[in-house]
């Protein structure tokens, strides 16, 4: 089982997201804007990110690039997953550091691939 820690301002999307994340066997933590998911990616060390990029006090590129420049959490994969579907959002937020970028409304199947391809296999 891995944590997996999602960020999203909207509590429908955290709450949906956090469905997935908890059906496919993970403990869900959440944060509800950029710059309390990367106070909480300090803190609790999770395995996987979950990041939205649409959020007040720091949007999620931001916090991806914040994340992926702390020594002690720059291991830690993370996944935009963002209503921002145009393909220079995709190279601008992988160049903060994002592992994989997936656009909302997504399917479940999508995002359990992107979790799946990114937490190494669990035993």
């Amino acid at each position: 089982m891995a944590r997996i820690l999602i960020v999203d301002d909207s509590p429908s999307q955290l709450m949906g997201i956090r469905r997935i994340v908890e059906k496919l066997g993970h403990e869900a933590l959440t944060a509800e804007d950029g710059a309390a998911g990367v106070e909480a990616a300090k803190r609790e060390l999770p395995d996987l990110i979950l990041m939205d990029v649409v959020m007040p006090n720091l949007n999620g590129f931001q916090a991806t690039r914040s994340i992926c420049r702390e020594a002690t959490t720059k291991h830690i994969p993370i996944v935009l997953v963002t209503t921002k579907d145009q393909d220079t959002d995709r190279v601008w937020g992988m160049r903060q550091g994002a592992k994989a970028y997936i656009t909302k409304p997504f399917s479940e199947t999508d995002l359990s691939e992107i979790i799946g391809q990114l937490l190494p296999s669990a035993g």
